[in-house]
């Protein structure tokens, strides 16, 4: 546990020095939200209908952005190396890595998703329910992107397999999790959705770690 920690601790810290990359993801969030009222027009109640899907689409797009270098910068100096020899098996590796994505780039998509919602004229009602959903979502998306950047890691144009892996792969999340505050929209209970999305987690917390391990044991290898 302490030295997942400490490797939890170096990820933030590279996360700070490179703090662009949060802004980066940030910016491209709420700009790619405010494309959709100038392309499908500025009416309030057809806005109100598709600003869950509109803010789970974007938040999907925007945690992609930093994936490419959450393994790439390692490989390519020679720290990932180092890291696995550190005594941290390769899934624990994976996972701090997880952490760090969700905590950097997830955790400020969260905070800025309610403002967003809103401006993009959802229910306020709807909002506690978005936010719900949101929340263990983005950290299967970091799961799932962390998976993703593993398996691609060392391939020729892996910045353009990246997606093409990874977003089959999410469209439960971004299903389930859209479906949580459109149901509270239509009067209905988002508790189905939530759980679904929870089950979807609980699934990639295990799962996910141990396929990326692997993948970066190939890749060194």
């Amino acid at each position: 546990m302490k030295l997942f920690r400490a490797m939890l601790a170096r990820e933030l810290g590279l996360a700070l020095r490179h703090g662009g990359d949060t802004l980066a993801a940030l910016l491209f969030f709420v700009l790619a939200a405010l494309l959709f009222p100038l392309a499908i027009g500025p009416d309030p109640k057809l806005l109100g209908t598709v600003a869950p899907g509109i803010v789970w689409v974007c938040a999907l797009l925007a945690a992609l952005l930093p994936l490419d270098r959450l393994f790439g910068a390692d490989f390519e100096d020679g720290s990932l190396d180092l890291l696995l020899l550190s005594g941290l098996p390769a899934f624990a590796v994976a996972g701090a890595k997880a952490a760090a994505h969700w905590l950097v780039t997830g955790l400020p998509l969260l905070a800025a998703a309610a403002p967003v919602a809103i401006m993009l004229r959802m229910p306020i009602g709807a909002a506690p329910a978005l936010l719900a959903g949101l929340l263990p979502g983005t950290l299967a998306l970091s799961l799932l992107g962390t998976t993703g950047a593993a398996v691609v890691l060392g391939a020729r144009r892996g910045g353009v397999l990246l997606p093409l892996l990874v977003l089959p792969l999410a469209l439960p999340v971004l299903i389930f999790g859209a479906a949580a505050p459109a149901a509270v929209a239509a009067g209905q209970s988002p508790r189905a959705a939530l759980l679904l999305v929870t089950a979807l987690l609980a699934a990639a917390l295990p799962l996910c770690p141990i396929a990326a391990g692997a993948a970066l044991r190939a890749a060194v290898e």
